[in-house]
């Protein structure tokens, strides 16, 4: 799916899964959840059961059109912001699953909308979910990553996740990391996952919370 480009920005919009981009947690709300793996199950259900209901009440469309409009919405509020802000980049939008998914890429400034840790890109990620709400009567849980700043994040912490886990399953000692938001510590406990003999819960609240990986 492809609309002509604003000048100044190239955008291209595809409606394909994109299961490399980064999956960020839930809207600030839903952050607050634990996020300990077995835990998550009944959360997810609770969540789906709430995106039925209020994918019904889009404006009469089906969930996966309210996704197709919820990327649209989104990119041409991001296209607003770069011309308001002269920065380069180009949109790209896709559906992957249940969520719209933004990406802003190629610009030489685009590291200033992701700032220190990510902290800007998660408030510009709310800013862009209120904008779809507005328009769609819908919560969004758009994902946004700018500068492939969250695939990289991805990227870097599955390694960390598996190091550990491949290290505690050698020792038998347990191991706990720094603390980490909760879509930090969701893609370590993805990776700790995937290596046989070994676990990992969360411990700690708030800013303090952290990720123990354990032998099984």
């Amino acid at each position: 799916m492809t609309k002509p480009p604003r000048t100044g920005h190239e955008t291209r919009r595809d409606h394909v899964a994109q299961d490399d981009l980064l999956q960020p947690e839930e809207a600030q709300a839903e952050d607050n959840q634990s996020d300990t793996p077995a835990e998550d199950g009944a959360a997810e259900r609770s969540t789906e059961e709430q995106e039925t209901t209020d994918e019904q009440d889009g404006a009469g469309l089906s969930g996966e059109e309210l996704l197709v409009e919820e990327g649209e919405i989104a990119g041409d509020y991001l296209e607003q912001l770069l011309d308001v802000l002269d920065y380069d980049g180009d949109i790209d939008m896709d559906v992957d699953g249940r969520r719209a998914v933004v990406s802003v890429e190629g610009g030489r400034d685009l590291g200033r909308l992701v700032g220190q840790s990510g902290d800007v890109l998660d408030a510009l990620q709310e800013l862009t979910r209120l904008a779809v709400q507005q328009q769609t009567g819908v919560r969004s849980r758009l994902m946004l990553d700018v500068a492939g700043w969250r695939a990289g994040k991805r990227t870097e912490l599955t390694r960390l996740g598996k190091s550990v886990a491949e290290r505690v399953k050698d020792t038998g000692e347990r191991e706990e990391l720094k603390p980490m938001t909760p879509f930090e510590r969701k893609i370590v406990h993805d990776a700790v996952a995937s290596v046989d003999g070994v676990y990992s819960e969360s411990v700690g609240t708030d800013s303090s919370r952290r990720v123990v990986v354990l032998l099984a």
